[in-house]
């Protein structure tokens, strides 16, 4: 209970500010409505009203808390109401897309690590790469390949694996450079060749950094899904109920649909972070 109380001591207090602030910025309106009316309003009425409104500036807690749980539990999962059906959508565009990214990752990262040439080129165009705004390139990329009759969730995937490769390359590359001078002779002692290094040494240092990076770029696999369904005005997906919900002025969605997002990334980066207790505790890395 002690290591939970600082925990909700925050969570309380982020929740207080967020109230405060869905007062402050929702009351222009009641003021509005009230000087139309030619009256003037209390301040308990402002309250009431700043907390209630259909469509508020800043939705209260327990709006955005309602329109998340009226999305989820209150829709049957195939409806397109529904932010199961709509997270669903997401997710399977997200997880190929980290497929993509992660075997992209480790691979360029075993060829940098192993070949000096790709050290020194492709590196730099890996950093590179994330200089160009993922907002500018999304569109491109899915303009691009629907001309080529590539739709579906693998445009999507494709962006949510550009995100996701790169911190899946700079962590497995740091991992495999991660064994010492002293632990590189002792295998040359044992007259290790390099694939027995690589198995023996090399590979399971680079697990603690691996899983490190997966956590990274899984959250940044979910973003890349959700920007490429931005551009492409998709009728299903988390970012369609973002569109759609700033198309209509319906902010409580759009919240909803953030949370929804937020709830999904936690929930995948913990589901690696379980796999990465059980793989290095069977490898005897941790307790």
């Amino acid at each position: 209970m002690r290591s939970l109380f600082p925990i909700l001591t925050v969570v309380a207090a982020i929740i207080g500010v967020w109230y405060l602030a869905a007062i402050w910025m929702n009351a222009t309106w009641v003021y509005d409505q009230a000087a139309r009316d030619g009256r003037e309003v209390g301040f308990s009425e402002v309250v009431g009203q700043t907390l209630n409104q259909e469509r508020p500036v800043l939705p209260a807690p327990h709006q955005v808390a309602k329109g998340l749980w009226d999305g989820v539990a209150g829709q049957k999962v195939t409806s397109k109401r529904s932010l199961v059906y709509h997270g669903w959508v997401t997710l399977s565009a997200t997880l190929l897309g980290f497929a993509f990214g992660s075997a992209a990752g480790i691979l360029l990262a075993v060829g940098i690590v192993y070949n000096r040439a790709m050290d020194m080129s492709v590196m730099p165009w890996a950093i590179a790469s994330q200089t160009i705004p993922i907002l500018a390139i999304a569109p491109m990329i899915i303009v691009v390949l629907n001309s080529l009759g590539v739709t579906g969730i693998v445009p999507k995937a494709i962006i949510s694996a550009y995100l996701s490769f790169f911190p899946v390359v700079v962590g497995m590359v740091k991992g495999l450079r991660s064994p010492d001078a002293m632990q590189l002779d002792l295998m040359r002692t044992y007259n290790a060749n390099g694939a027995q290094t690589f198995g023996k040494l090399r590979l399971p240092s680079s697990m603690p950094y691996l899983f490190a990076s997966l956590k990274v770029g899984v959250a940044a696999s979910l973003v890349g899904t959700i920007v490429g369904e931005l551009p492409t005005g998709a009728v299903a997906g988390l970012g369609s109920r973002l569109l759609s919900g700033s198309y209509y002025g319906q902010t409580v969605q759009i919240w909803a649909a953030l949370f929804a997002a937020a709830i999904l990334a936690a929930s995948l980066v913990g589901i690696i972070g379980w796999v990465e207790r059980v793989v290095l505790a069977r490898m005897g890395l941790v307790r």
